[in-house]
């Protein structure tokens, strides 16, 4: 997990409401429990055409959004099962963000989990982020998740807000295993403490 930094990057846009889990990442690819390498099956049954090739009628395919690193996406993103693949997938094609009108509760807590920021913004604001990158496709976003801000090029200027344990997590690259280990010199010292109180605790059979 990277720590999260202000960056400004491609928006790509997927004008599409109510995308699930089995379309960011399907089933016949949930093989490997290693969270890499699963960006190249990412939207596999849109971007690919039956015989592997590309295809062209998909948006993420538009060679103005391949270095994109912020998803602009319809309402209901990643709804239906709770796969954590498909963060997982997301953050290894190479995005970070994502920004809609809401999320399925599932999805928007994993997304935190693996370095992706999930940002909450009104029917509004989705419309008009929408619509500047579509006059422009490449357009550039800049997100500050320090300020809580994104920013464009035409001016619009998004606050959004964030839970702030949350954040500080994405600005440490901290997962549930780093923040653990954030507490480590406590663990050693109960260990220890304990190896001397009851002793037949560590004993092996």
């Amino acid at each position: 997990m990277e720590k999260y930094t202000k960056h400004t990057s491609v928006a790509a846009l997927l004008n599409r409401s109510n995308v699930d889990t089995d379309q960011i990442i399907p089933k016949q690819f949930l093989k490997k429990v290693e969270r890499s390498g699963f960006g190249a099956h990412l939207f596999h049954d849109w971007r690919f055409n039956a015989d592997g090739s590309d295809n062209p009628e998909f948006e993420l395919n538009n060679p103005a959004f391949k270095s994109a690193r912020i998803l602009v996406a319809g309402e209901n993103f990643g709804c239906g099962s709770s796969r954590e693949h498909a963060p997982w997938a997301i953050e290894d094609y190479g995005f970070n963000t994502i920004i809609s009108t809401s999320y399925a509760d599932i999805f928007f807590n994993n997304c935190f989990k693996n370095g992706i920021l999930p940002i909450r913004v009104d029917a509004n604001t989705l419309a008009t982020l929408m619509q500047e990158i579509a006059a422009d496709e490449g357009v550039q976003f800049t997100v500050d998740l320090q300020a809580q801000t994104v920013t464009t090029p035409a001016g619009t200027l998004v606050n959004f807000d964030v839970d702030p344990v949350r954040k500080n997590n994405l600005l440490r690259a901290l997962d549930d295993i780093g923040i653990t280990l954030t507490h480590a010199d406590k663990i050693d010292a109960f260990e220890a403490n304990q190896k001397q109180t009851m002793p037949w605790l560590w004993r092996s059979a």
